[in-house]
Formats: C-alpha cells, structure tokens, sequence
C-alpha cells in the first residue's frame, strides 16, 4: 500500500512539474524552420540554370528524365499504402518539385533554341548588321566607366526581338536582346517599341540573351506600334519631377534621396557611388527587397489602423505595392520582394500565420518560372541570400543577444550581419576586396533607411498635387538621406577601408571561413558562459574517450612468442633483443646493452690438430 502511494505521489510531482514547465515562456519549445519547401526550389533553380548552359537537345533529355521521376515517385508513393505518412509526404513533394523543375527547363529551353539555333543566332556569331523592331522590356540604366565624370555617354536596355532584318531576310521571332546605345536611349520606357539599326554581337556563356545589339541609331518610334504603357509613363513623369523637386538639396542627398526612393541614380555624384561600394552600402543607392517591404508594411499598418476587414486591407496594401512596383521599375530585387509580400498577404487574409523560409522558396520558384534568366543573376542571387540570411540567421543571433538589451537594438546589428555573412562569399566573385567597416556602416545607416523610404515615397505622388507638402517631405527625407551619405563618405575615407582579397574560387571558400570564425564568434562573445560549458563538456568527453580507449587496449589479448598471452602494453623479452629497465629510483639506472650469456654448459673444443 506504501509503495503504491509513493508512486502515485511521484507521478503527481512529475504531471506538476511538467504544467510548470509548459506554463514557463522561456521553456516553451521553440518552432522549427520549415524547410520542406527548400527542395523544390533548389530543384528548379538547378534546372533554370541547366536551360540557359545546356543545348535545345541536352535540356529536352532532362525534361523527359525529370518527368520520368516525379511519375515513378507519385506511383510509389500512391502504391505504398503502408508507409508512413512522413515519407509519403517526402515522395510526393519530391514528385512536385521534379515537376516544376521540368517546367522550368521547358521554359528555358525555348530561349535557348533561338540563343544556339536559327538566322538571329548566325547572324549575331558572324556580327552582321541589321535592322530591328524592339520591344523594351527593361528600364535602361547607365553604363559608367572607371573615372568617368558627368552624364553617362551609353545607356542600356532589355528588349525583346519584334522583327529583324538580317541580310535582306526579314526574321519575325520573339527573342531576348540587350541594346547598348548612346543618347536618345535613356528616354526608353518598358512596354514601348521602337525601330533602330545596329550591328549584333553573341552573348556571353551562361547568358539566355540570344544575342547583344550595339545600336548605332537612337531610337525611333515603329509605325503602327504602340505607343508605351500609360502608367509606365506617367511613372517616369514623376521620377522626372521628383528629382526636380529635390533640386534644392546639398549635393549628396539630391542624388541619393531619388535612388532610393525612386531607383533612378542618374545624379547620383561618382565619387558617392564608389564610396558606398566600398562599405558594402550599395543596395541602399537603388530601390532593393528592403524598401518593398517597408512601403508594404506601412500600407498594411495604415490599412488596418482605419479598421478595415481582412481582405480589403490586404487588397489595398496589394494595390499599394503594385503602384510602387510599376513606379520603381521591375527588378530582380523588387519582384522578389513584391512576390514575398503577396504570398505573406494572402496567407494573412486565410488567417494563418507565415512562415519566411517558405514565403523565400515560393518566391523564388513562382520568379524562376516566370523568368528562368533569374537563375544566372547575381543581383537576384545576392536578394535571395540576403533575405535568407536575415530569416534564418536573423532570429538565432537575436537569441544570443542578452536580455538587457532592447530588441531593437539587437536587430539592428542581427539584421545587416546575417545577411553579409551570406552574401559575402558571393560579393568577392564580383569584386575581389574585404569591406573592413562594412558591418559598422550598415548598423549606422540602417535607422536612417526607414524615414527616407516612408517620408520620400510619400512625397512622389504630393509632387503633382501638393507641391509645398512635397518640398517638406523630401527636406526631411534629405536630412536623412544625408546621414547615409555621410556615414558612406567617412567609413571609406579610414584606412584600411578595402582590403585586397583573393579572386576566384579560392577566394570565395575563404570568405566562406571567414563567414563560419564570425558566426562561431559572434556567438562566443554573446554566450561566454554557453562558451565555458562547451569547452568542459568537450574536454571531459575527450577524457572519457581516451580512457575508453586505454581500458579497451589493455583488455586486448596480444600474442608474444611461443603462444603466450601478453596482455595491456607490457612488453616480453625476447631472446636477442636489448632489455631496458623502467625503474629508475637508483642513482646508477642501467644502460641498454646486449643480454649477457647465460650460464650453461659449454660445447667442447678439440685440442690443436685433433680430429
């Protein structure tokens, strides 16, 4: 009866514990990354990039084996009915991601076969001259030279082929170009045609471009053509006025507050933009996934706090985005990010809550499948690994931060160093220097990010409508924009600003050791005493394997001479061999020398000239 009450006793004490426990935050089990989506979007990735590097042939074989696959998958899984339902899921989502991976080389495929096959490839290998009907699908952007000063001389732009003029044969195909040009091809909108003459020019390996144009004429509108999208244009009207409108600042900010507000950098001072490069401030001199993500939250904010239901905050907050989207200009960083902010608004209207490593993979596959060129950009690559770093590395680095100090300021050094702790490895590919105050200048710079994009986006459409508002906004925004500016122009000027680095390959898996000692750092001097833990724990778990080991060595039989047992490390004498002695206590230890002869009887000699 006692021993039955003590164990009822003990089993209220455990179930009390146990409530404690769960009822503590600190030790509520915290939720897991999701990654079951990142297969997928490797998948497709991988098979984006094989279209634009493999031939029309190659890549029809890959699409055949992945289908193949995902159907041998979908049929195990459907045919297994007694497997778990862990592995099942694995099957079928394996399935899924072979799929769009077929769908994404099916895609690139097409761009490839006019990059290798037909009269544009020819005429762009032998570099003949032709006569073309584009259609602009990219804002164009300045090509500056090292030391180059003023207004950029050529300027380029993405198009796509209408028709073609090749040796008198006309070629109506829809193929993907890259116009360099000179004046005239700054004023060219996305959605608009033009007609002009140039000489083409293969692309670079690894490039889905079908070929490269150097136009030798400005741009001239096609008779018949469309005019461009009204909205694209207006949407350049106001970058005009806005930059107009921030005529009146000091020079730094005049060119910096329109590049990141609107993404154009045309006054953006030279000597700014190498200074920015130099600290690794570079995304904040053009509209990037951080400004997307600001203006989206804002809009979500403001659309809730006049209590709006669910949906129509979230198609107001959509709405919002897109008009800044079209206002910015459609690039890689943008889209990705105005991708991410409509997935995580839909799954807020059906009332769950999102999960970022999933948001990024959806991201990421819905942009490949759209556009599989994505897959080779590095501007692209740079905005995934940053916003991974910043969900995943983010979080922990927050956690490591100790409790006395405010969440804010943890974010502010978590943020900008996970995400240069991803993206440096990728950053030396393209210019082979270490940034030293780079991680110092974005924690300065990155409190003044948020007004300027709030304040200055707020100002473009008060442009038109509310000018002496506007001018206040952007004075404001200025001051703001300045302090980035500033931070950029002194972090370069300390020495030891840029240091030389390894190019390459080799240069790359430094940088990611360098990434690894920071990360195993920063955690060191966060957790000293998680640091002490670890080092005892490891020691006497090495202490405990070396005596393991000693113990299994002695208990280990060893066979010595004529079948006899030795055992441990002990060592028989043999017969021949030089003895030693391990007592050494007395004042004359012996010398190794041979055995002395042992006494016995001796062999018998013969006397001299016996036999």
């Amino acid at each position: 009866m006692r021993r039955e009450t003590l164990r009822l006793a003990d089993h209220v004490r455990k179930k009390m514990r146990g409530q404690e426990q769960a009822a503590t935050p600190a030790d509520a089990p915290q939720r897991r990354t999701d990654v079951r989506l990142g297969l997928p979007a490797l998948l497709v990735w991988g098979a984006a990039v094989a279209g634009v590097w493999l031939s029309p042939v190659l890549l029809a074989v890959l699409c055949g084996l992945l289908l193949v696959s995902a159907v041998f998958l979908l049929g195990r899984a459907a045919r297994a009915s007694s497997l778990l339902a862990r592995r099942r899921s694995f099957l079928t989502t394996t399935a899924v991601a072979l799929m769009l991976a077929a769908a994404a080389a099916a895609h690139s495929a097409v761009a490839s076969s006019q990059s290798h096959d037909g009269p544009l490839a020819e005429g762009a290998a032998a570099g003949k001259s032709v006569v073309a009907v584009l259609e602009i699908t990219g804002s164009p952007r300045a090509l500056t030279l090292p030391g180059q000063a003023g207004m950029p001389e050529r300027w380029s732009a993405a198009a796509r082929t209408v028709e073609v003029t090749v040796s008198g044969n006309v070629i109506r195909t829809r193929a993907e170009l890259v116009v360099m040009g000179g004046r005239g091809w700054d004023n060219v909108l996305p959605g608009q045609t033009v007609r002009t003459a140039g000489k083409l020019k293969p692309p670079d390996a690894g490039q889905q471009e079908a070929a490269i144009l150097s136009a030798s004429t400005a741009p001239g509108a096609d008779a018949g053509a469309d005019a461009a999208p009204a909205g694209q244009a207006m949407a350049r009207e106001l970058r005009g006025r806005y930059v107009a409108a921030a005529s009146f600042l000091a020079s730094d900010p005049r060119g910096l507050l329109p590049g990141m507000v609107t993404g154009d950098t045309s006054a953006l001072d030279e000597g700014l933009n190498a200074a920015m490069k130099t600290v690794g401030l570079t995304h904040l001199t053009a509209v990037s996934g951080a400004n997307c993500s600001l203006v989206l939250g804002a809009l979500l904010v403001a659309a809730r706090s006049l209590r709006l239901p669910r949906l129509p905050a979230a198609g107001l907050a959509l709405t919002g985005l897109g008009m800044f989207v079209v206002l910015v200009g459609a690039d890689a960083s943008v889209l990705r990010a105005a991708l991410m902010g409509s997935i995580a608004i839909a799954s807020l209207a059906g009332g769950r809550a999102g999960r970022g490593l999933s948001f990024l993979c959806l991201a990421v596959m819905g942009l490949l499948l759209i556009d599989p060129g994505l897959a080779t950009s590095f501007g692209f690559l740079l905005s995934v690994l940053a916003t991974l770093g910043i969900i995943v590395l983010g979080p922990r680095m927050m956690e490591w931060t100790p409790a006395l100090v405010p969440r804010w300021a943890a974010a502010a050094w978590a943020v900008p160093l996970s995400a240069q702790l991803l993206c440096g490895p990728v950053i030396v590919l393209l210019q082979p220097q270490f940034s030293t105050y780079s991680l110092l200048a974005n924690i300065v710079a990155a409190p003044l990010v948020a007004p300027v994009t709030l304040l200055g986006t707020a100002a473009v459409p008060l442009v038109s409508w509310v000018p002496w508002l506007a001018t206040a906004l952007i004075a404001v925004a200025g001051t703001f924009s300045a302090g980035v500016a500033g931070t950029a122009r002194t972090a370069a000027g300390l020495p030891g600003a840029a240091l030389p680095w390894p190019e390459g390959p080799f240069g790359s898996l430094t940088m990611v050791l360098l990434s690894l000692l920071t990360l195993g750092g920063v955690w060191a001097a966060a957790s000293p005493r998680r640091l002490v833990r670890r080092v005892f724990a490891l020691h006497a778990r090495t202490v405990s394997l070396l005596d393991l080991l000693d113990r299994n060595l002695q208990a280990l039989p060893k066979r010595h001479g004529r079948g006899r047992a030795v055992r441990g490390l002990e060592r028989g004498v043999r017969h021949g061999r030089l003895r030693y002695c391990t007592k050494t206590s007395g004042r004359n230890p012996p010398w190794l020398l041979p055995k002395p002869p042992e006494p016995g009887r001796r062999r018998r000699m013969l006397p001299p000239g016996g036999t």
